[in-house]
Order: C-alpha cells, then structure tokens, then sequence
C-alpha cells in the first residue's frame, strides 16, 4: 500500500525548478519524485542547490522515457492544467483532489499528479492519461503559477486532508485496473483498430486516439474487466473461421 501521491514532472526543463519542486514536497513528508524525460538529462547539478536538503526526493527520483510509463503502478492519475482541453473529464481543485488521493490510498491504490512543462505546459496526449484534471482557482486576470507554486499548493491540500478518514467502499472486488493494464488495452486495440483500417485519415488519427483512450479512461475498468476486453479484442481481430454448413 502507497501512503502518497507520485509526483510527476512531465518534461521538466530547469535543475533549479526541479528541485524547488522536491523542497516543495518535502515540506509536507512527499517524497515520490518522478521525471518524465526532463530536457536536460539526470541528475542534474543546478538541482542540489535549489532543494535547499530535499536531498532524499532527488536521490530517490525516479526517471522515465514517457507519461505511460511514469503513471504505469497508478490507479488514478490527476493532471494540474489550467487550459480548456475539450476532453470529458471531471474538473477539481487540489482541495477536493487531496481527498480523492486520501480515498485512493485508503483503497491500496496509487495517485499521481502530473506538472507540465515550465513553459508549455501538458499536452493533450499527456493529459489522454489522467482520470481528472486539477486547476487552482487563481486570478482570472493573471493564471501564472510556476512549477514548484503549483506543487507545494497541491501538497499542502493533500496534506491538509491527511486527518480526513473517507468512507472507502471499493470499486470492485478484484480492484480497479492500474494504468500500465488500461495502456496495454488501449495499445492492443489501437493496433487491431489501425489492421483494419479504422484510422483512414492520418490528419484525424491522434484525435480519434485521444477520443479512444479517453473512453477507456472514463469507465475505470477492474483488473477482470481489462482482460475480457482484451478477450473480446481478439476475438474479433481473428480471421474468419469457414461456416461448417459450407463443406
């Protein structure tokens, strides 16, 4: 069982930012850093300085090529943006995000939330992977936070909720699908998709990809349910038998 939050920096593009992202963290006892292929390598020596002794989050940072791989031991993932993104999912603040977390852990399951790029952002493939999307309410006017605003923000709500005991009732007995299985599904039927031609136009591709994944998404399969669907998956994708009555 996890008893925090992953907290995920999605292509980071400053040491210095990066660890005052970890100072922020450990102020409030999160000590799960993970780096989405942060632009200037890792380790990386500008980062020491800024954490002010977070020392334990950056030795213990973990590093990984893509937001799939980063998310893969998660059950439920929130991405903090604060740009209109067009996808159907349920919008919170990191107050009421601090809850759902307590409720995921209370359940034996990992949250996580994603931080974009300093300058850019999440894009909406990173954001494809997130059940929720986390805004601060901030001036309308002025929305500008930097990284490690936005994460000291959402790890003192999270923090603030620690004492909050929520009434878990689970999902389902097998429990609900990590990310890493809901990725393979989502794969799998992109792949059988792709063999039979569904993806006609290569300019509408990336949206009918997103507009998929965000369909298994939003149904928060369990662990069974992955696999039937993945049954049925090849099923389908198989040829044709011959009709006995024919021979």
């Amino acid at each position: 069982m996890t008893h925090q939050p992953a907290i995920i920096l999605v292509r980071p593009q400053l040491g210095e930012n990066i660890g005052k992202a970890a100072r922020a963290m450990l102020n409030f006892g999160l000590t799960d850093m993970r780096l989405v292929a942060p632009r200037d390598g890792w380790p990386n020596p500008d980062a020491g300085p800024s954490a002010s002794g977070a020392d334990i989050v950056l030795d213990q940072a973990q590093v990984f090529a893509t937001v799939e791989e980063a998310v893969a031991d998660c059950t439920h993932v929130f991405a903090s943006t604060v740009r209109e993104r067009g996808m159907a999912k349920p919008v919170v603040t990191p107050r009421e995000a601090g809850k759902r977390m307590h409720a995921a852990i209370a359940a034996g399951t990992r949250p996580a939330i994603l931080f974009g790029p300093e300058r850019s952002g999440l894009t909406n493939d990173d954001v494809v992977c997130a059940d929720t999307i986390l805004t601060v309410p901030v001036n309308k006017d002025f929305g500008s936070l930097n990284l490690a605003q936005a994460v000291i923000l959402c790890a003192y709500e999270f923090d603030q909720c620690r004492d909050e005991t929520p009434d878990v009732q689970p999902a389902y007995e097998d429990g609900v699908a990590s990310k890493d299985q809901l990725i393979g599904l989502m794969q799998h039927m992109e792949r059988e998709l792709a063999a039979k031609g569904y993806f006609k136009s290569e300019d509408r591709r990336d949206t009918q990809r997103r507009t998929l994944r965000n369909l298994i998404q939003s149904a928060a399969p369990s662990h069974q349910q992955v696999q039937t669907w993945r049954g049925i998956i090849k099923s389908l994708a198989r040829p044709d038998a011959p009709d006995s009555s024919d021979t």
